[in-house]
């Protein structure tokens, strides 16, 4: 789909509260059980964050169809920590640290992922922040790169006993 096209299709903006469950389940689709996120810990980034959620919501279906969320932080590795301690969160942070794209299957290879991650992108960079950083496993490598991000190599993480890349794509931060 075309940009035109998916703004047609999905309304692009920050998560509601109420919208908090819907994300969680959203997360265990898209996510094996050893690495997706709980419910008590989308609630918590939920709340803690709103802010630094992206939500893609289906105009025609009323529902999620995926999102992307972080944390902001000074810290410039990415570490564990992240996913279980919403209050980590510094609103200040110059870094964000993403800790997952998360599309329904039905609307994936539409360029959906690749949409909200533009949307992003250009959002924190209007918000001054230098870097977003994520871990993948290193099938999803190649796409991360599509979209910007170099890969820096196995990272620390080893959330759900899984290997990590750890990527970082540097913004064109020009508040002057």
């Amino acid at each position: 789909m075309t940009v035109k096209e998916l703004s047609e299709k999905f309304e692009f903006r920050e998560i509601r509260p109420d919208e908090a469950e819907q994300a969680a389940k959203i997360e265990q689709i898209c996510f094996p059980p050893n690495e997706a996120c709980t419910e008590k810990m989308m609630r918590e980034r939920v709340e803690a964050v709103p802010d630094l959620f992206l939500v893609a919501v289906d105009k025609e279906k009323g529902r999620l169809a995926g999102f992307l969320n972080g944390l902001a932080t000074n810290e410039k590795m990415f570490s564990d920590e992240f996913f279980t301690d919403a209050g980590l969160h510094d609103p200040e942070g110059e870094n964000v640290m993403l800790l997952g794209l998360d599309v329904l299957p039905e609307y994936r290879r539409k360029g959906l992922a690749s949409e909200i991650m533009r949307r992003y992108k250009e959002r924190e960079n209007r918000r001054g922040r230098k870097r977003l950083i994520l871990t993948c496993l290193g099938t999803k490598v190649e796409m991360y790169e599509k979209m910007g991000f170099r890969d820096h190599g196995i990272s620390g993480s080893n959330w759900g006993g899984e290997e990590w890349h750890e990527m970082i794509c540097v913004l064109n931060v020009n508040n002057s």
